[in-house]
């Protein structure tokens, strides 16, 4: 018999504030990188970016615009990208987040070490038509 294929869906949000400057928190895992998360069963993939980037981060976002889709094929993660705008809350630090700030594009770029991620920072900032990323590995 045939399993099903199992997937990760994560949601993550580049939010910006009134100046412009990029969200990113410093946690465990990555580093610097964008607030997001796991899509949990049931939710849909705007609530579980909202949510991941409340817990997280503190900050409360509304959604621009959905941005696109990075697909890490080898290891059947489909990530779901949103521009985002911080609309309230306070920062509060989490175990998934040591640091967090607002920083303009080129120290957001410098400050965040994988790939990806300021991959996904510099399409959902520039890019205006929605897009798909399939890489593996």
């Amino acid at each position: 018999m045939n399993q099903s294929p199992k997937h990760i869906v994560v949601a993550a949000a580049v939010v910006l504030n009134e100046d412009n400057g990029i969200l990113l928190l410093n946690g465990p895992k990555r580093g610097w990188e964008i607030p997001g998360g796991r899509v949990e069963e049931g939710e849909s993939i705007t609530s579980a970016v909202i949510r991941e980037t409340k817990e997280e981060t503190g900050i409360d976002i509304e959604i621009i615009r959905f941005c696109g889709i990075f697909q890490n094929v080898k290891e059947a993660v489909i990530s779901n990208l949103f521009l985002a705008r911080g609309i309230g809350g306070e920062f509060r630090t989490s175990s998934e987040s040591f640091e967090l700030g607002y920083f303009n594009m080129d120290e957001a770029l410098s400050k965040v070490n994988w790939n990806s991620i300021r991959e996904q920072i510099v399409h959902c900032v520039n890019q205006k038509d929605s897009f798909l990323v399939e890489f593996n590995h």
